[in-house]
Order: structure tokens, then sequence, then C-alpha cells
């Protein structure tokens, strides 16, 4: 009975230590409880998984630039008198050339303008002559200028140029063309300067050298104006205005 006794308390020591080591083993991380519910919650710390990205498309904002051809319209001026660039007009190219013509038209958007009665209108009656924009007198239209081609020259040369029509004067067609026309831009020089120097010191050239003709003014020095008579022709020359500055420009 003691034996008995005695074997029993020895295998409840042998349990507690059993145990003791097992739970000292776990504490000490030789071992895991592989517990299912808290299986995600470790699987979002060692993966956090796919990322979403989101961008965000702000709202279109309503749009407050001014149209550009408002730069050129008066506020609540009178409709006839607009610019051609502030209005549309149901225009008509089968008129007579020269007589007098109506059409229909209407402001674009933001443009304001008045009748002659003061009132607000967004479509009105323009009168007009019929003829294309390149057909109006030079004093309607702005063309392009060239310093590269002889203005004095026989024949006299022409140049194309890109001409727009001035923005209160109307007319059919485009309103921006090509035209020929004669060189006559400046390079400074003054006839009067050029003509009392031939008279005056033209025996040594320098009429030739004001007018940046170098080798001709050379030529007269040396020679003493060609003992004169190339002296009397420049004299003649310069005064029809035959002879001019050697970069092909008009005097002043």
């Amino acid at each position: 009975m003691a034996a008995a006794g005695l074997l029993l308390w020895g295998l409840r020591r042998l349990c507690r230590v059993l145990l003791f080591l097992s739970q000292f083993y776990i504490l000490s991380g030789g071992g895991s409880f592989s517990v299912e519910p808290s299986q995600p919650l470790a699987q979002s710390d060692k993966d956090p998984g796919p990322t979403r990205t989101f961008t965000v498309v702000p709202r279109a904002a309503e749009s407050t630039d001014i149209p550009p051809y408002m730069m050129k319209c008066p506020s609540n001026g009178l409709c006839s008198r607009l610019p051609a660039d502030c209005i549309e007009c149901k225009t008509n190219f089968s008129c007579v050339y020269g007589k007098p013509v109506t059409f229909d038209c209407t402001v674009k958007p933001s443009v304001t303008c008045v009748d002659q009665d003061f009132k607000s209108r967004k479509s009105f009656v323009l009168n007009m002559t019929c003829r294309f924009c390149w057909q109006l007198p030079e004093t309607d239209y702005e063309c392009s200028s060239s310093t590269s081609c002889m203005a004095v020259s026989c024949p006299r040369q022409r140049y194309t140029a890109n001409c727009t029509v001035r923005d209160h004067v109307h007319c059919l067609g485009n309103r921006t063309f090509p035209k020929m026309l004669y060189c006559n831009w400046t390079g400074g020089y003054k006839w009067s300067t050029a003509l009392a120097l031939s008279i005056t010191l033209g025996g040594f050239g320098a009429d030739r050298f004001y007018l940046g003709q170098w080798r001709e003014g050379l030529g007269k020095l040396f020679s003493f104006g060609g003992l004169g008579i190339w002296t009397l022709l420049d004299v003649l020359l310069i005064g029809v205005g035959y002879v001019g500055p050697a970069d092909g420009s008009l005097y002043i």
C-alpha cells in the first residue's frame, strides 16, 4: 500500500515537471499555437497584401477665361460699329460689286452692344459695300514690309506682302491676304544731303561715300571726280533719283 502511494506521488511530480517544461518552451518562442481565428491578423501583420491606389479626379471647374476677341470688342457700343472679330454675319457673295448691301449679323458670346435707341441687341443688320477684302483701298488694310528688296532699281522691284484688314472695316472673304507691293522702305538717307554733297564735294566722292558706295567713292577720289565729268553726271543722276543708297532703300 505504501509502495502504491509512493508511485502515485512520483507520477504527479513527473506530470508537474513536464507541464512546467512545456510552458517554458512555449514562452521562450520554441513553439507556437495554431489558432485559426487569429490567422488573418497574423497574415495582415506579415503580408499586407496588394495595395489599392485611388486617384481623386477634381470636378471640372467652370471656365472663366475671357475669349481673345473680347479685347477688341467695346462694351455696350453700337452694334454696327463693332469690329469684324466680334460678330458673325450671313454673307452673300452674289452681290453686285461696289453696291450697298445688308447682311444679318449676330454678336459672339459675351459681346454686348446696343442699337440706335440704346437697346441691347444680339442680332442686327449690317450695312456695307459689296467688295472683297483684297479690293479695299490701301488705307483700309495694313501690310508687312520687307527690307530685303531693292527699292531703287529699274524696273522697280516688288515683294509679296501679307495684308490684314483693319478691325473696323467690313468686307467679304478672307481678312488676311497676300499682295504684291512695290519696295518702299528707307534706310534713313536724305536726298537733299546726297545732292548737296554731290554739288560741293562730289569731286572727292563724298556723295558716293554717304550713300554707302565705297568703291565708286574711291574711284572718284583718286580720279578727281573723273576729271569733273563723273562729278557732273552724279549731280544729274542723284538729282533725278536714279542713283540711290547702296542698300537699295528709298530717300527720306
